[in-house]
């Protein structure tokens, strides 16, 4: 298991895994998810996944530069005016999977209208404009419990300075897709 140092790039492979292998591997590892995540899981980007390896870095919005926060367009416009990319979409289960030691978060609180205390938002370009569709992934750990949640915000919301994403580093590797 990997623990959740988010000082230290962490290599991750995606798009190696069908959708249904995916999912039994967040099921054997006791990964649950939520119904935004199961929207997610659904779509047809785990069909032409493409096969990738990169390092992911954690910033929080506020080492971006944001101490009062920001919105998500700002948030990654900045995020890559530093050096670090948007993930692939696809990037969120596989990352659920390797950060199967990510610690628990303080409070078990799962939904509350912001980013819960204690997740890893996956930067990455949402699969649909559409404000009712699930944005993204995000990671938690509840009470030793692993979470996959996907996320719905409008380009509106404003992240708090504490908030972390998870942002590919410029320059990782990618392999030719199958």
């Amino acid at each position: 298991m990997h623990r959740a140092d988010s000082s230290i790039p962490l290599p991750i492979r995606v798009g190696w895994l069908s959708r249904e292998d995916l999912l039994a591997s967040l099921d054997r590892l006791g990964v649950l998810r939520n119904a935004s995540a199961d929207v997610l899981l659904t779509s047809d980007v785990f069909d032409r996944q493409r096969l990738e390896s990169f390092r992911v870095v954690q910033r929080t919005v506020g080492q971006l530069g944001f101490r009062n926060g920001a919105a998500l367009p700002s948030i990654f416009t900045r995020a890559q005016a530093v050096g670090l990319s948007l993930c692939p979409a696809i990037t969120g289960p596989y990352l659920r999977l390797v950060m199967a030691g990510q610690e628990s978060a303080p409070d078990s609180v799962l939904s509350n209208g912001s980013a819960p205390s204690g997740s890893i938002t996956v930067a990455a370009a949402p699969l649909d404009d559409d404000d009712d569709f699930p944005k993204g992934f995000y990671l938690r750990a509840v009470n030793g419990v692993l979470w996959l949640r996907g996320y719905r915000t409008t380009d509106t919301y404003i992240w708090s300075p504490d908030d972390r994403f998870a942002f590919r580093e410029e320059g990782s590797s990618r392999e030719p897709g199958p």
